[in-house]
């Protein structure tokens, strides 16, 4: 009983580091969620810093949905294994190509770090931006910026539900799914929360080689968890 405990114990740390590291790196990556995130924190007249946690709480609702419907309508697929190994292979590369294009762009010093900056313009724009889609309540914005990039589909339609199937994360292995979910919000949130606040308080800029650096190792872990989502089910025996 002790042994399965401390293999359960193990098996959750495992699937909720992997997916806080994932969710860390796509997290850093700029997009429009984030650029939505300092729209909302720049504006905000008090407790800015929270903007972080009420825009990845929407966006983790919406993730949430988006889980639900992948665990209900393909759990089938989960015992096919020709379907298992198309999967894991197409999530691998995809998640190679995405690391590798990181590292490519650190190597080359065409990293994008306009979002890190403060300046009148920047911020003008920005809350042009902002006002036009008059999304005021910072939840629903996570809801809706989510849902309207089309990258975020593409990622749980290859990569999220690849991870899923390699480390069987089903309703009826509910720790497995919590430590899932909670690593990969976890993720999103840490970052989102470390914008808000820096924003928030009135910081120029953060540093861009720390930021730059960071990245750079993020690439390296999309590389090597590509290479091994790759591989894994070619060595994993499937029921």
């Amino acid at each position: 009983m002790i042994h399965e405990f401390m293999t359960s114990v193990s098996t959750f740390w495992m699937v909720f580091s992997f997916s806080f590291l994932v969710a860390l790196t796509g997290a850093m990556s700029p997009g429009p969620l984030l650029t939505y995130t300092i729209v909302k924190t720049a504006n905000a007249p008090r407790r800015g810093y929270l903007t972080g946690l009420w825009v990845i709480t929407g966006h983790a609702l919406l993730e949430m949905g988006i889980i639900t419907l992948l665990l209900l309508g393909f759990s089938f697929i989960l015992k096919n294994t020709v379907v298992v190994r198309t999967i894991g292979t197409v999530g691998g590369i995809i998640l190679v190509g995405f690391g590798g294009s990181i590292l490519r762009d650190v190597l080359r010093g065409s990293i994008s770090t306009d979002f890190l900056d403060s300046s009148a313009e920047g911020k003008t724009s920005a809350e042009s931006a902002g006002k036009k889609q008059r999304l005021n309540n910072p939840v629903m914005g996570g809801v809706l910026i989510s849902m309207a990039n089309p990258y975020w589909w593409i990622w749980w339609a290859t990569i999220g539900f690849a991870f899923m199937v390699q480390f069987d994360v089903s309703f009826s292995r509910w720790p497995t799914l919590l430590a899932f979910f909670i690593g990969h919000e976890a993720g999103d949130l840490i970052w989102y929360l470390i914008v808000s606040t820096l924003v928030f308080f009135g910081l120029k800029h953060l540093n861009r080689k720390v930021y730059t650096t960071i990245l750079a190792l993020c690439g390296g872990f999309m590389i090597l968890f590509g290479v091994y989502l790759g591989l894994l089910p070619f060595f994993k025996s499937t029921v």
